[in-house]
């Protein structure tokens, strides 16, 4: 092999023993060095790529910090703050080159460097090439060198560093590093940092398995942080949080100054519903690195999910006052606002996105939505085509917006042609053609055969303007802030559900209407209802609240479910909650599992009583030691049939047939281990089923509407609490039954508020919070839909909704208050009055509290 002499420091390395081809290549890379941009590291680039993949928003957050990914010089950490070892080794000639390459040949500051220094030194010069992003002609030096010394480790290493340095992109590259770094290690099978690099190859390429087995190996040969991290950034991408969190602890304990592993280990806690938690992590984050925007960006996160907008607010702020052109905060704090009803705001966020990131697919679908939420139909529409223009590559999985956004833009439209019509005289179920409803519903791809799209924007129909508070006549105005008032009334105070203005005023004023129309219903008065003219009915008392829910956020498909087509009914459609799902709790319903858990024993001593009664005594001991969910997986394994899982039905008891039961939802576990679980509940909402639950509704409508005629000739109280739970049955009816594809909840308390309202009586107290959670210190709410889902009867439910409404009788003020109905009788004036500032409300006395 031919040796490479290096110059003095100071000179230009001359003579005749510094070969003619090493000059000319390092020529060619001083010119090539002018041309280039020093190359991301390779999980850099993988954390970009993977931004709508598994792990979400959250996966581009990791970085190797400052150690380059392939190119290891030295076994510890870089610290966090920079380092002369972290610096990029870009150079602008020759000379230079050369230097750096006797720099590194002297300290062997490279890897697999031999015992003979003029090999040293021209290995450090391809590793000088590499360094400074010249890998063709790192490859080639390599090259050469291997043909005189075909097992050289160095050599082969380095040429599989530069081959994946190259770009993963083209295949070809992939399969040569992945080639080359095998060779090392049949050569050198000892080397942590091989594997290390090997998994760094195979993960951008999905071989997360492979890459992970890399990993693990490297560890065994001598674990440190960065190795513990690497592998837990997998574990994480793979949505195996509770590993993931093992790992970037084992990471810290090795080292504690590590604001990256720290950001990660609180997002395997709020991966998990840990919110606490959480935010425990992501401050221990900013105490290591009080300029770390991405702890700040989670930070606002994790308190957006705990429904504290306060605090969301103030983390995203300090994100964008470290950087004001941070696109993910600027579009995380953008849907924040938008789901706190703060439209104008929001906007102002995803427009700033925009600026900066113009293909930013989140942000242009989220700008379209608020525009048309506020009736900015033409600006919405504008943005909505540019999502739709954003066709996804063959075999590039289309993003969610994508997949809304041509239902966005139908229904908006429907919603700009019906600007001026009244709300009397058209129906949305009925008009919405029914695979358009039962595919959005669904949220499956935009793909409805033989459908004809709704009709352009029609110049002659003008968008909504602003309204002023002040443009109001007083009754209005005190109209408006008693719905706030009202609305606010229903929020749930428990992690998961972000108070939101606009919600609030919609079903504010949702309450309001259904209170003046069953009042005009009990004195005999006929209501207008989709074009026609009679006797209010009880779907028509609900509808009311369905339109304000709808027009509040046009993203979200509020429709019936009984309206759809026969043949999607006749297959069943099914409202599903996920409560565990692999490592992931629903933090919502957390209070709800020992009632349910309670439930599953016993249908489970049931079935095994009926089905394997000798083993009825090993069962019933082994379930007196189940405490939680993930326990139930042993029982499982008693009988053949619930080996991989089992499904329990509740009943629902009839009042209109004694001793009839209808089934209410389905509770499902599957799973085989621990992390690897399914916990759900669902209703499956067929033709059938919703013939027997609308029976039983129709006889407590027909029932109320009796009463509620004698109440208001008689006042009598004994009348007043029979009504009370006349409605609270019929809501717990519509409960179980889950009759929209979304929105029930709220709808169906506003309908309990109103029509408890028309009978005298007004809700003072709020929903409560419920237990303390053993898991969490924050209190939890009750959730008034699982409350009626997990009672044994509308009787049971009825007590427990009154004890916490604090049913007092109604202010006479509510009389003096305009009809909804006739003051906001189109859309265009349900989303002026939406869009209408509220802060005046604040400062003046609601009469009616």
């Amino acid at each position: 092999m031919r040796a490479v002499k290096m110059a003095p420091a100071g000179g230009l390395a001359r003579g005749p023993w510094v070969p003619l081809a090493v000059l000319a290549l390092l020529a060619r890379a001083a010119l090539a060095l002018t041309e280039r941009y020093p190359a991301l590291s390779l999980l850099q680039q993988e954390r970009h790529r993977q931004r709508h993949g598994p792990a979400g928003e959250w996966a581009e957050q990791y970085s190797a910090e400052c150690d380059s990914s392939f190119l290891h010089f030295h076994e510890s950490d870089c610290d966090i703050g920079g380092s002369s070892s972290c610096e990029s080794m870009l150079s602008l000639n020759t000379e230079k080159i050369l230097s750096q390459a006797k720099l590194l040949a002297e300290q062997k500051r490279f890897p697999f460097a031999t015992d003979n220094d003029s090999t040293n030194e021209e290995l450090a010069i391809a590793y000088v090439l590499i360094g400074n992003g010249l890998y063709d002609e790192a490859i080639r030096h390599f090259s050469t060198m291997l043909q005189e010394e075909p097992e050289l480790v160095s050599a082969i290493y380095g040429r599989g560093i530069a081959y994946g340095k190259k770009g993963l992109h083209d295949m070809k590259n992939a399969e040569l590093a992945l080639f080359e770094l095998s060779r090392v290690i049949s050569l050198e099978p000892d080397h942590p940092e091989v594997f290390e690099q090997r998994a760094e190859i195979l993960s951008p390429l999905g071989r997360i398995s492979e890459a992970l087995s890399d990993l693990t190996k490297a560890i065994q040969l001598q674990p440190s942080a960065r190795l513990y991290r690497h592998r837990g950034t997998l574990y994480f991408i793979s949505e195996d949080y509770a590993t993931a969190h093992e790992d970037f602890q084992r990471s810290l304990e090795l080292n504690k100054n590590q604001p990256i592993a720290m950001l990660y280990k609180g997002l395997t806690f709020f991966h998990r519903g840990l919110l606490k938690e959480a935010i425990e992590s992501f401050k221990e984050a900013l105490k290591q690195k009080a300029d770390f925007i991405d702890a700040y960006k989670s930070l606002g996160q994790a308190y957006r999910e705990l429904g504290n907008f306060d605090a969301a607010t103030e983390s995203f702020q300090k994100a964008l006052l470290l950087n004001q052109n941070h696109v993910q905060t600027l579009q995380l704090k953008g849907m924040m606002l938008y789901h706190h009803g703060s439209l104008d705001e929001a906007l102002k966020n995803f427009k700033r996105c925009l600026q900066l990131e113009p293909y930013n697919e989140v942000c242009q679908y989220m700008k379209g939505l608020s525009h048309v939420a506020m009736g900015q139909f033409y600006e919405g529409i504008k943005a909505q085509t540019k999502v739709m223009l954003n066709d996804p590559l063959p075999g590039q999985k289309a993003s969610p917006e994508y997949l809304k956004v041509k239902y966005l833009r139908e229904y908006s439209r429907y919603l700009h042609a019906h600007l001026d019509t009244p709300l009397t005289e058209y129906n949305t179920d009925i008009d919405l053609p029914g695979n358009f409803k039962d595919h959005w519903a669904k949220n499956l791809p935009f793909l409805i055969e033989n459908y004809e799209e709704q009709p352009g924007l029609q110049p002659h129909i003008k968008d909504v303007l602003f309204q002023n508070f002040e443009s109001y006549k007083p009754d209005v105005q005190e109209l408006i802030c008693v719905a706030d008032h009202l609305g606010s009334m229903m929020q749930y105070e428990t992690p998961g559900f972000l108070p939101n203005k606009r919600i609030h005023r919609a079903m504010g004023l949702a309450t309001l209407e259904v209170m003046q129309a069953v009042q005009r219903t009990w004195a005999n008065s006929k209501v207008r209802m989709n074009g026609k003219t009679r006797l209010m009915q009880w779907r028509d008392m609900f509808d009311i609240a369905v339109k304000w829910r709808r027009i509040a956020d046009p993203d979200q498909p509020v429709l019936w479910l009984d309206q759809m087509p026969a043949r999607s009914l006749s297959r069943g459609f099914n409202n599903h909650i996920n409560l565990i799902r692999g490592q992931v709790i629903n933090m919502r319903y957390l209070e709800y599992f020992e009632k349910i858990l309670h439930f599953i024993k016993d249908r489970i001593l049931v079935y095994h009583g009926a089905n394997n009664p000798k083993g009825l005594l090993e069962v019933r001991e082994a379930l007196e030691k189940v405490h939680k969910v993930e326990d139930l997986l042993p029982i499982m394994k008693f009988n053949s049939k619930t080996r991989d899982g089992f499904t329990v039905n509740t009943k629902v008891p009839s009042l209109k047939d004694q001793g009839k039961e209808y089934d209410g939802f389905t509770i499902t576990i599957t799973g085989d281990k621990v992390g690897n679980i399914l916990f759900s509940v669902e209703t499956q909402t067929t033709e059938e089923r919703t013939q027997l639950y609308h029976a039983e509704i129709d006889a407590l409508y027909k029932d109320l509407t009796a009463k509620g005629k004698i109440l208001i000739l008689s006042a009598e109280l004994g009348e007043v609490d029979a009504i009370c739970n006349l409605i609270l049955s019929l809501v717990y009816y519509f409960y179980n039954l889950m009759p929209l594809s979304r929105g029930s909840s709220v709808i169906a308390y506003s309908v309990i508020m109103g029509a408890l309202m028309a009978s005298g009586k007004e809700v003072s107290g709020k929903i409560p919070k419920g237990k303390a959670s053993i898991k969490i210190s924050k209190y939890i709410s009750s959730l008034v839909d699982f409350e009626a889902m997990t009672a044994p009867g509308s009787e049971a439910f009825s007590k427990i909704a009154r004890s916490w409404m604090n049913l007092k009788s109604i202010s006479p003020s509510y009389k003096s208050l305009p009809s909804v109905s006739e003051t906001f009788p189109t859309l265009r004036t349900m989303i002026e009055v939406l869009n209408t500032d509220s802060s005046h409300c604040l400062k003046k006395t609601i009469v009616v509290v």
